[in-house]
């Protein structure tokens, strides 16, 4: 897993025209029109996309893609693009109550310390977690000045070495935590709710863990304080997964795209420093899919955040 040949996918020159052709054709019709194949015709491309389906359903669970066309795309256009692109993955979900499908990433220079202001609009490390759908697809369009490099960790890795080392402690992440909603609770909505960060699909354990938002859960004084069995586990999970005999590391070039199964691995963004300019500083668009062909997820974990979903978002 170590070696990013094994992970790294090179668009070619006819895949890049293709993709260039499929987006200057939908880009004068509405956004939502490309979250179908049909509207985003991609017939080269499209074994490739098969194979990335598999490699992220059965494989390693995560996939780079270097090459896309953001250099010959106005913004507009990349944007109709990398969702055209994703359709062929997975059906585009919200991300956030208003139902958003495709979000920017970077530094908004926001007050880190509000509690409602959500961590990836901001230049803050995010430790190991994950998000609220099957496929969570990053495009790079900018770099940072220094850091901001992406990690993954094999969920299955991190449960075995708590299984191996501390057996009761994952008996505790199977048991609901309380989380805050970062502002995102709707009408008569408590700002927080409950969930277990680990639970079983078909038997198969899973992960949903984003552990800011379970402490920044403790400055409701009616949630319960954490127990030492509850720091203890959450500590412990976040060693291991940011053990560098667990995860690897990528460090994206514009044009790059991180394709992931978020059942299968747990991501991290180291803090970075951003150019003055605002027009070299980090930028990503995120994406979150219902997978075409991804089965047995519970729902909440899948079907991202729309107006009605509950709030479980990084």
């Amino acid at each position: 897993m170590a070696d990013p040949t094994a992970w790294t996918f090179e668009l070619t020159d006819d895949h890049r025209r293709e993709i260039v052709a499929a987006a200057r054709s939908a880009s004068t019709s509405a956004m939502p029109s490309v979250t179908e194949p049909a509207s985003f015709p991609l017939p080269t491309l499209g074994p490739e996309i098969a194979r990335w389906t598999a490699e992220l359903a059965h494989g390693r669970a995560f996939q780079l893609v270097r090459g896309f066309p953001v250099d010959e795309l106005d913004p507009h256009e990349t944007r109709t693009a990398f969702l055209g692109l994703g359709s062929h993955l997975g059906v585009p979900v919200g991300q956030n109550r208003s139902g958003e499908i495709l979000t920017d990433i970077r530094d908004e220079r926001l007050p880190a310390e509000e509690p409602h202001v959500r961590r990836y609009r901001t230049r803050l490390r995010q430790d190991f977690h994950t998000d609220g759908a099957d496929i969570v697809g990053l495009l790079c369009l900018n770099t940072a000045l220094r850091g901001g490099e992406s990690r993954i960790a094999s969920a299955g890795a991190v449960y075995n070495a708590l299984l191996e080392s501390r057996p009761d402690l994952l008996e505790v992440l199977h048991r609901p935590f309380h989380w805050d909603r970062q502002g995102e609770e709707g009408p008569g909505e408590q700002p927080w709710f409950e969930l277990p960060p680990l639970s079983e699909v078909d038997g198969t354990p899973r992960f949903f863990y984003l552990g800011w938002y379970i402490r920044d859960a403790q400055r409701h004084p009616e949630v319960p304080r954490l127990t030492d069995e509850q720091l203890e586990a959450m500590e412990l999970l976040e060693a291991i997964a940011n053990d560098p005999a667990v995860h690897v590391e990528m460090d994206f070039r514009p044009g790059d795209i991180q394709w992931i199964n978020n059942g299968r691995v747990l991501h991290a963004r180291e803090a970075y420093d951003d150019a003055e300019d605002p027009a070299e500083r980090r930028h990503l668009l995120r994406l979150w899919l219902a997978a075409h062909d991804f089965t047995s997820v519970e729902g909440e974990l899948r079907a991202g955040l729309g107006p009605d979903a509950p709030v479980t978002s990084s």
